[in-house]
């Protein structure tokens, strides 16, 4: 695995299009939600890793955004 994976996000912007789509997944699709990141320019590698493997999702993105 990639160091980089671990590191905490610094572009917020990216960061919550990314929370958006995991929002868009459990609300609609996982089609609906692949759709909507490429549409954001998210790379496709993130798409995969956030929307098919949950338990590697950083958890910090969740404290992040309850504030």
């Amino acid at each position: 695995m990639d160091l980089l994976q671990y590191l905490p996000r610094v572009d917020s912007a990216r960061s919550e299009i990314v929370d958006r789509g995991i929002e868009v997944q459990a609300s609609f699709s996982t089609l609906c939600a692949v759709e909507y990141m490429k549409s954001h320019n998210i790379a496709p590698h993130i798409i995969q890793r956030v929307l098919l493997q949950p338990a590697q999702r950083r958890a910090s993105a969740q404290v992040m955004h309850k504030n």
